[in-house]
């Protein structure tokens, strides 16, 4: 019974002041918290962060939100626009992968828009490579456009742009161009002549242009920007207003801007023929004037680019503000131009003109190069803005080129053959030579999104591209046991016809992705790295004195004796015994089995490839002279033409692809989407090289398994 001193007159026990406070505060705060519960229950407004569950849009984070938020317009239009000149590298891959995902994330629409405006240098298979990456990588263009399409419209804007009196002919050689525009030492900046003619003049002789009066670099059109401002038109005087001062300060930064100095709109093509086209046209717009209006032509909100497009920024603004495009300092109409950091992988060449070098061999110090420089070239080179590619050397004209060459004393030259089989070549970073060896779209996207995307660059190693595949392929695709080297094994204690089937399964952490039989046999094949000829404390493997498990086999085995081959010396076949009675090794190793009735072993060649050159940085080797085929890695590809993959292959190949993701989930599939992981050695995927039907199975390695230590 309670003691009457500690209970109130009602009979309830009696608490003190200090935790009656306490009592009403927890009270509060409980009420508090039912409160906000109920609050956040009856609301209709969405939570600003997303479930716990629920994925975070990249697209909607940091950069590209701020992006959106300058221009958030209800129908998000981007596109993604290469020059089909030649094969998309692993750069691209962002680029695709911003533009396409933006767009998504808002609701809104993307193109693919071929920049075709070079017909000289356009093939087919450049357009039909370039839209299968695109689709390989899970992307399907909401329009597939051509610049080409709008061919009449943009001369049309041309005249236009003439009569107005922002435009004229100029007739100057490219030599002289250079030169007015203070290179190559940066010196005084003047127009010529021509700069002053009246727009009648110059609309008669772009007609001549257009019409086959002028041949290759003999004219070209160029826009009337800021080479003839002159320092005095910026210059600040002490009677100058804020708004003057401000206004000469905008001036003198458009001025001193190499892509405003009256950059070439229109140039004469000798080859003129073009693949959609036809002969219609002698002239062709070059890449500033076509490409800010076709993205107006397309009704682009967001024109997504790379930090080098950063300076091209004012001339794309002005010429769409010269044609009413654009709102004068306004991004309320037409496209708004914004860049992001390019993409760059250390240790890799992405320059098509020295992939090309690769690809199809070159002569360097000969006369004979000069004559592959031609007028077209010359006329390209005149007066466009030459954007460096990943790797070049500063930009030379044609002109400076030809000199070069021929003035280097050897008429002959060196000549030096392919290093590489072709484009897709997987010792190079084309995204064709990615695909090729086996990386899956997935973790191309994903290497791309985990590096983010801002304004600077992305400047990674090698090394975290292969840990982001690694990881990527660790989860998504099946095992099998391979045996690059092979030895024979023959177990003198098991019958002739043993046979056990092993029940193995396709990833044990995973079992949606099943199971096979795996025939254990009198005789199987070790890799030859798993094998010493005498015993070693530090080896854990197979050896005459030290037994050794087998990966899904039930019990080790012992090496009895062994043979080598008389005119190689290495061990050719090792004679063992299996069983219950042999003890148990450190470590299990993979093998294949020999069935006949099992088709077992698959018999295939394996390529591993290492870095294409000896230097880690093979943009800085002599490509001009020929230096870098010295530097080329001799084991840049190694290749292993006996080696051996368990029965269970086949059955992989038939369910491909693996993973079931990006493109490769719909549509038709690439012999590389057939990929698994060799226990122990590395991931592979088939080759094109492969006929498995006539009974040819060539491997790739994609990526090697991460270091274990040595495989003790």
């Amino acid at each position: 019974m309670a003691d009457t001193d500690t209970l109130n007159p009602d009979g309830t026990p009696k608490i003190s002041k200090r935790a009656a406070e306490k009592e009403a505060k927890k009270a509060a705060a409980k009420a508090k918290k039912e409160a906000s519960k109920s609050s956040a229950a009856n609301t209709s407004a969405p939570s600003a962060r997303p479930a716990a569950n629920e994925p975070v849009d990249p697209f909607k984070q940091g950069w590209l939100k701020g992006i959106y938020n300058e221009k958030p317009v209800k129908e998000v239009q981007t596109r993604f626009p290469p020059e089909p000149n030649g094969y998309l590298h692993i750069g691209h891959a962002k680029a695709i992968t911003v533009n396409f995902g933006f767009a998504k994330s808002y609701g809104g629409l993307c193109n693919l828009r071929y920049d075709d405006t070079n017909p000289a240098k356009e093939e087919e298979q450049f357009f039909v490579s370039i839209r299968e990456m695109v689709e390989w990588l899970g992307f399907a263009p909401s329009r597939i456009t051509y610049s080409s399409d709008d061919f009449d419209r943009l001369y049309e804007l041309a005249e236009e742009l003439v009569r107005r009196g922002k435009a004229y002919v100029c007739l100057c050689s490219a030599e002289e161009v250079k030169r007015r525009r203070g290179w190559p030492e940066h010196g005084p900046r003047s127009v010529c002549e021509d700069w002053s003619r009246t727009a009648e003049e110059n609309l008669d002789d772009f007609r001549a242009m257009r019409d086959g009066r002028y041949r290759a670099g003999e004219a070209h059109l160029r826009m009337k920007q800021y080479l003839g401002t002159t320092a005095e038109e910026y210059e600040v005087t002490e009677e100058d207003s804020a708004e003057v001062k401000k206004e000469k300060a905008r001036l003198k930064s458009l001025a001193e801007n190499p892509a405003l100095w009256d950059v070439a709109a229109y140039r004469v093509k000798n080859e003129n023929h073009h693949h959609r086209t036809g002969d219609k046209w002698r002239i062709y717009p070059t890449y500033e004037f076509t490409h800010c209006l076709c993205d107006s032509f397309e009704g682009v909100s967001h024109s997504l680019c790379t930090v080098e497009f950063e300076t091209l920024r004012p001339a794309y603004n002005w010429l769409l503000e010269a044609l009413d495009h654009k709102l004068p300092s306004s991004d309320e109409k037409g496209p708004m131009q914004r860049e992001y950091g390019r993409l760059n992988v250390e240790g890799t060449i992405l320059s098509k003109r020295r992939i090309a070098m690769l690809v199809g061999g070159t002569t360097v110090g000969g006369s004979d190069t000069a004559a592959e420089t031609s007028a077209d070239d010359i006329a390209d080179g005149v007066d466009e803005i030459k954007l460096e590619e990943e790797g070049d050397e500063n930009t030379e004209t044609p002109a400076e080129a030809i000199k070069a060459v021929t003035t280097n004393g050897s008429s002959a030259g060196r000549k030096i053959p392919p290093v590489v089989r072709g484009w897709d070549d997987p010792r190079l970073f084309t995204l064709v030579a990615l695909r090729r060896r086996g990386v899956p779209p997935g973790a191309l996207k994903k290497f791309v999104l985990d590096l983010g995307v801002t304004k600077a660059n992305s400047n990674t190693a090698i090394h975290t591209l292969d840990a982001c595949i690694r990881t990527y392929l660790e989860r998504t695709v099946p095992r099998l046991m391979l045996v690059l080297d092979p030895i024979k094994v023959t177990f003198t204690n098991l019958p002739d016809d043993y046979l056990e089937e092993r029940d193995v399964p396709f990833d044990p952490k995973d079992k949606e992705k099943g199971t096979h039989k795996v025939p254990f046999t009198k005789v199987i094949y070790i890799d030859r790295d798993d094998f010493r000829e005498a015993d070693d404390a530090d080896f854990f493997r197979l050896s005459p004195g030290q037994s050794v498990g087998l990966l899904h086999a039930e019990y080790p085995i012992a090496c009895k004796t062994f043979h080598k081959d008389s005119s190689s010396g290495k061990v050719e076949a090792i004679e063992a015994e299996y069983g219950s009675h042999v003890p148990a090794g450190k470590a299990r190793i993979h093998w294949v089995g020999e069935s006949a009735a099992h088709n077992s072993p698959v018999k295939a060649e394996a390529r591993i490839f290492n870095p294409l050159f000896r230097a880690s940085k093979p943009n800085e080797l002599d490509w001009k002279n020929g230096g870098y085929f010295d530097d080329v890695n001799p084991e840049s590809e190694v290749v292993y033409s006996k080696a051996m993959v368990e029965c269970g292959f086949e059955e992989i190949r038939r369910n491909a692809p693996w993973p079931k993701e990006e493109g490769e989930a719909r549509g038709s599939l690439h012999p590389s989407s057939v990929r698994f992981q060799g226990l122990r050695t590395a991931f592979f995927a088939l080759d094109t090289d492969s006929v498995v039907e006539e009974g040819k199975v060539v491997l790739n390695r994609i990526v090697s398994l991460k270091e274990d230590g040595g495989k003790r």
